[in-house]
């Protein structure tokens, strides 16, 4: 399958977030094939009740191409014109998947080997693959995980910083407020504190 008719493939299979099961299917049963003629492997790595991430390599993995599966919703079909394949997952991340696809296709038939490729679930909401990957790593040295970047090589990412504040006071009756303390205003003073933080942009 070319890369055009696998990146349509692959977007018309309705992979909204928790969703993933038929494309991880679709990519285990394609490397699969793949791995077999190259004297590789493919596997389903689990990440939830009924949602599993799918692993390839040939040899040790220096290098693993990765990138997910799971699209925003709501589904829409692939259609394709003169210059453009257009639909949910084009370039966020089916298009990514089949180009890693086909690279991986166009190194084997060099000869190079040691190396991997990961397609995870739940990119788009919890994570939930990537955590599976992180729990159950594979070898791998460097990871070139794919997105949309504007076809510019991002040596980083924003990323994620998340914490979980309690505060806590003490109850008092309404006619004798000052008799309390209020957990709402420590936790308004801290999300204060946390609105003036310099962050990097």
């Amino acid at each position: 399958m070319d890369l055009f008719a696998l990146t349509r493939t692959l977007m018309d299979i309705e992979s909204v977030t928790g969703n993933e099961k038929e494309t991880g299917e679709f990519l285990l049963a394609h490397l699969s094939d793949l791995a077999v003629r190259h004297q590789g492997a493919a596997e389903k790595m689990d990440a939830e009740a009924d949602r599993f991430n799918v692993f390839a390599h040939w040899g040790d993995p220096v290098v693993t191409l990765s990138t997910h599966m799971d699209t925003v919703p709501p589904h829409v079909p692939s259609r394709e014109d003169a210059d453009r394949i257009w639909g949910r997952g084009a370039c966020d991340a089916k298009g990514i998947i089949a180009s890693m696809i086909q690279a991986a296709e166009e190194l084997l038939a060099e000869g190079v080997r040691n190396f991997g490729l990961l397609f995870v679930v739940g990119e788009e909401k919890n994570s939930a693959g990537a955590l599976a990957a992180a729990r159950s790593p594979r070898g791998s040295r460097y990871l070139v995980n794919g997105e949309p970047t504007e076809n510019r090589l991002a040596l980083g990412s924003k990323g994620a910083l998340r914490y979980e504040i309690t505060a806590t006071g003490k109850m008092a009756h309404s006619a004798y407020p000052e008799r309390g303390e209020s957990a709402i205003d420590k936790l308004l003073d801290v999300l204060q504190k946390l609105r003036a933080m310099p962050l990097p942009v």
